[in-house]
């Protein structure tokens, strides 16, 4: 069930993409406002997630999963309803502030599981976030091309309220707890160094990269993240608690996480140009929208097909080989991609491979987080291991986009990327996986002593039964 609503989640941030030729006109605004439609969703997801795990951690998870799951639904109402840009871009806010439910969920597994349950569980959950985006482009490209657009935020509604009555109804509520007061401040400070850093980094390509506004941006972010975390580093009661996050084992576990959502992002940019290229170009494939989303769909599933071989592999090797070994299988991907791009089925395969390397890493992460922190802080590890993920796709997102709207070829008054534009992305992607590889290397292997805690013992037992008696 939390895999569902994780899928679910997922699907917001490629729910538009189909429409993204059509929402000038669509909203009656210019191009560079209607960007702002998927820009605002993937900064309010990103800010949100540590913010959310923070709260679950204090107040309950589930309590935070269903108000998640009850801003989902508002935010698909709001934008179902509308045609303006000032309302859409509200509901696809409220939209983005659901992902906090993918990190809640990874926490509440940890809490209520029999520990031989929870690496399975925690593998289905992290493979939910690659899922959702990847069958949620061809799903979303049928409905735009058969039904009205508005639809697309009916079924999301739909499926948020599902969602919301399954949680509401079968899943127990956790019995960790961390009393504490919200951190207001920090909450603020870290929204705010947040979006002063990803807002140039998804909007630089547009504004110009040394532009008085980007490089203003980048400043600003720079000043107030370090001043958010000497504050941080202060108070009693942090909304990040740094000292467990600069511990190499959740130091390195956070970098590698970047450098793996750099190298997943580069499939979703790049694949689907190559897909959809006019035959002319002699590299395209000439497909439509549907049919390449359909293309990609393969590399999403095997994400979920292969979370089981993920647990059971981290349970005999440690979820730090299986880290390494998704680095390994991302590479590899990308290198058949980079020699093997002649046919559709050469691309699917590709997207099969890199999708089978993303599942093994995504699975490893919030292990390696989890055996890492205390269970008091599960669920603020979690939502920031979850926003390095989204730091590393918005980076892919900046320089690949840059470098595919940079190498291009002109075929009459149709401008496309070239194929040394998309070998270029490969390339990069090739270096992030090794980038993944290395620091994954670099996380220490042995078990520190919070990965065995007292409430792990008789009285976590105890509170899971307890649990189980009330579910």
């Amino acid at each position: 069930m939390l895999a569902f609503v994780g899928i679910v989640v997922s699907l917001m941030q490629t729910l538009v993409v189909p429409l993204i030729p059509q929402l000038p006109s669509l909203l009656h605004t210019t191009a560079t406002d209607a960007s702002w439609i998927i820009t605002a969703t993937l900064l309010a997801g990103a800010v949100v997630m540590p913010i959310a795990g923070r709260l679950g951690d204090m107040f309950g998870k589930r309590r935070m999963l269903v108000i998640s799951l009850a801003l989902l639904v508002v935010g698909s109402v709001f934008s179902a309803l509308t045609s303006s840009l000032g309302m859409m871009l509200a509901g696809r806010i409220l939209q983005g502030l659901a992902m906090g439910a993918i990190p809640l969920g990874i926490s509440i597994l940890r809490d209520v599981l029999p520990r031989e349950k929870v690496g399975p569980a925690v593998a289905a959950m992290s493979a939910s976030m690659g899922v959702g985006g990847a069958i949620g482009l061809p799903v979303s490209a049928l409905i735009a091309q058969n039904a009205d657009w508005h639809v697309l935020f009916w079924a999301a509604a739909g499926l948020g309220v599902v969602s919301l009555v399954l949680v509401a109804t079968i899943l127990p509520e956790s019995p960790v707890r961390t009393p504490s007061r919200f951190d207001f401040v920090g909450a603020l400070g870290l929204a705010a160094g947040l979006i002063a850093l990803l807002l140039p980094i998804t909007k630089g390509a547009s504004w110009g990269w040394t532009s008085p506004l980007t490089l203003g941006l980048f400043a600003a972010a720079a000043l107030i993240l370090v001043l958010w975390g000497i504050l941080e580093l202060r108070l009693a009661s942090p909304l990040v608690d740094l000292r467990v996050s600069a511990r190499p084992r959740v130091l390195f576990t956070n970098l590698a996480s970047i450098a793996v959502g750099v190298a997943m992002y580069g499939m979703s940019l790049s694949f689907p140009q190559l897909l959809m290229a006019p035959t002319s170009t002699g590299y395209g494939l000439g497909l439509t929208m549907v049919q390449a989303g359909l293309a990609m769909a393969p590399g999403g599933i095997v994400m979920m097909l292969l979370s089981p071989v993920s647990a059971r592999l981290t349970a005999r090797r440690g979820p730090k080989t299986t880290l390494i070994i998704g680095a390994v299988v991302i590479g590899a991907g990308y290198v058949l991609a980079f020699f093997l791009i002649d046919a559709v089925w050469q691309i699917v395969a590709a997207s099969m491979v890199i999708g089978a390397g993303i599942g093994l890493a995504y699975a490893a992460m919030p292990a390696l987080i989890m055996g890492a922190v205390p269970p008091t802080e599960t669920g603020a590890a979690n939502g920031l291991n979850a926003l390095m993920r989204s730091v590393g796709t918005s980076v892919s997102a900046a320089v690949m986009g840059m470098i595919l709207a940079n190498m291009t070829m002109s075929f009459g008054s149709v401008t496309v990327p070239s194929l040394a534009g998309f070998h270029v992305t490969f390339a990069v992607a090739i270096g992030s996986a090794a980038a993944a590889l290395v620091l994954a290397a670099l996380i220490p292997r042995s078990r520190s002593a919070v990965e065995e805690p007292p409430t792990n013992g008789t009285s976590s037992r105890s509170a899971r039964r307890r649990v189980s008696s009330a579910a």
